[in-house]
């Protein structure tokens, strides 16, 4: 249960415990307030007791909640969960990033053609429940940010050193009301603030049998040359939850390839975009149905 409200509200162990204790507490001050404004009134009808009981409770507990939160050092995370509820019961007029929609919004991250990439924004095109919000790269002239204008989904472009040693663009990730990341191609390393705003909240695909190939400088054709320089006799794909190492975060799914004694890396290259079109986009829809669920 735990495991699952950390993916929902996208925070880490410690948050969540603060999270929770935000809520007893309020949930206690609440409690307490309420029986000392009733309580003088003398109300002999039970019925009549309960009903005002309950009003003042629903009235009382958003505050209550937010002044637990203020040195629990919970005050944004509780903002924004009551501001999602009020859009939910009709009050006020929702933002795009407080839509309270119900979908899970992703956004890919790729720094090339973006085949992998179109794949997802396609596959997610008519899905009920999740949908591709955004298009990241990091190349201006990236083939994905061409899919991603085809196809009607907002883009945005980054620079290095405000993405790993700035902010990693979390104010826009989060304007644009982001659930999950999935990287398709993407040549930079995470940053911890991101890592650490959506924890198993991003995914990445390898082009080789993680643990094997993977690391710094380990991408595209580099991967299929030292396999093929090993004479290993198969290679595969990696889809796996992303940490603050490279290619290291705990694998999801593995497919298999063989390597043939005449492969050359661009004859490797072509199984093993095979294998990614056909697993990938299939793999990312099962994890986010798991979110759902």
């Amino acid at each position: 249960m735990f495991q699952r409200l950390q993916h929902k509200w996208k925070v880490g162990g410690w948050q969540l415990a603060l999270i929770l204790c935000t809520f007893a507490l309020g949930g206690s001050l609440c409690g307490w307030l309420t029986r000392q404004i009733i309580t003088p009134l003398s109300i002999q009808s039970s019925l009549l007791y309960g009903t005002l009981y309950f009003v003042i409770l629903t009235l009382l507990w958003p505050i209550c909640v937010l002044i637990i939160s203020i040195p629990l050092g919970q005050f944004k995370f509780f903002r924004n969960y009551l501001r999602k509820m009020g859009n939910r019961l009709g009050f006020g007029r929702a933002s795009a990033d407080e839509a309270g929609d119900g979908l899970i919004h992703l956004a890919i991250f790729a720094s090339g053609t973006g085949s992998n990439a179109r794949k997802l924004m396609e596959r997610f095109a008519q899905h009920p429940k999740a949908r591709v919000s955004l298009l990241v790269s990091n190349k201006p002239g990236a083939g994905a940010l061409h899919h991603a204008a085809d196809l009607g989904i907002n883009t945005l472009l980054i620079e290095k050193d405000r993405f790993s040693n700035g902010d990693a663009y979390l104010p826009e990730l989060e304007a644009a009301g982001i659930d999950f990341i999935v990287l398709a191609g993407f040549l930079w390393k995470i940053p911890s603030a991101l890592v650490a705003a959506y924890p198993q909240r991003i995914i990445n695909i390898h082009p080789a049998l993680l643990p094997n190939y993977g690391g710094k400088g380990m991408y595209g054709r580099h991967v299929h040359e030292a396999v093929i320089a090993n004479g290993d006799s198969e290679s595969g794909i990696t889809i796996h939850y992303v940490d603050e190492q490279y290619d290291h975060g705990a694998t999801i799914f593995q497919a298999y390839c063989p390597v043939l004694p005449d492969d050359t890396a661009d004859t490797l290259a072509e199984r093993i975009h095979a294998l990614e079109h056909a697993h990938f986009s299939k793999v990312v829809e099962g994890v986010v149905s798991e979110i759902l669920d």
